[in-house]
């Protein structure tokens, strides 16, 4: 018989509060983006206190300074994430409902198009205040993983973004549409891989440290882009990976394309995932393997 872990009864909400004949909840999703960013502005302020980590010994920006790139930030995070899920994953739908659009609290984000924003974001904020601009990268680069961490788990919590069927024995049965019956040969419970536990472990978890340890050890803020590198080429591998496992896009599935695939030929494809990661992995890579001058500021 398949071992099968039932998925733990957690509750989205953290806790609600009826006010002015409205309910006010915080979720386990919200709380992970502001404990995210409390994590990264710390983070950033702490690199920022310490010259010893930059080149000529002295930081881009002042620490003071984090707090009002956190705001340009968030910005492009949810109009970057939010347009480039209309745009990458289901540009048909909103091309007929154009008005949906604003509606976020529907769901809808897409992580690569919350990176877009974020790099518009810091290029703005950084020629507006003559600040070097692959610095700043490495900056938000050594930052970001402790958030992404968090908003898997809270994906999980969820019950969202939840793999294939699988029959191993860490297969999680989901509640809700998750919990559908994979097949015969699965049994009448659905168990799924926990991607959202893979990608919380590999984008968050290992990609963090290993920056945190680059920063703080290996000098790595002494090289303009490898830390703006690592995390693109880290980030773009690792959700290669787990998009093998994560549960394909229901708007890709269709007859002759069970799994979910954005390209596809012969039978051989790459699920709209991979697609945008594979920029990802060929620019992280170039950042990260170039060699220049400690001393080039590259503003």
């Amino acid at each position: 018989m398949q071992a099968i872990i039932h998925f733990p009864e957690i509750s989205p909400e953290i806790f609600s509060i009826p006010l002015f004949g409205m309910e006010f909840a915080l979720r386990w999703y919200a709380l992970a983006y502001i404990a995210g960013i409390i994590i990264a502005w710390r983070l950033a302020v702490l690199a920022l206190n310490a010259p010893q980590l930059w080149p000529g010994q002295k930081a881009p920006m002042r620490a003071e300074q984090v707090e009002d790139l956190l705001t340009w930030i968030i910005i492009g995070v949810i109009l970057g994430g939010r347009l480039g899920f209309v745009l990458f994953y289901q540009p048909g739908y909103y091309l007929t409902h154009p008005a949906e659009i604003l509606r976020i609290w529907q769901g809808g984000m897409a992580f690569h198009g919350g990176l877009i924003g974020v790099i518009l974001a810091c290029w703005a904020y950084a020629r507006r205040h003559g600040i070097s601009k692959i610095q700043m990268a490495d900056l938000v680069a050594y930052t970001v993983p402790a958030g992404l961490l968090l908003g898997r788990l809270a994906n999980f919590i969820n019950a969202e973004l939840w793999g294939r069927p699988t029959d191993l024995p860490w297969g999680v049965a989901f509640p809700g549409q998750a919990a559908q019956d994979c097949g015969q040969a699965l049994g009448a419970l659905c168990a799924r891989h926990p991607s959202q536990l893979y990608e919380a472990a590999m984008e968050g978890l290992i990609l963090g440290l290993l920056l945190i340890w680059l920063t703080w050890r290996r000098q790595s803020l002494q090289h303009p882009g490898l830390n703006l590198g690592v995390f693109l080429a880290g980030y773009g591998m690792a959700r290669f990976v787990v998009e093998f496992f994560r549960q394909p896009d229901a708007q890709f599935v269709s007859l002759g394309n069970p799994l979910g695939l954005a390209w596809h030929m012969g039978g051989y494809g790459l699920t709209m995932g991979q697609i945008l990661s594979l920029p990802m992995i060929a620019l992280g890579l170039y950042f990260a393997l170039r060699r220049k001058p400690k001393q080039d500021q590259m503003v």
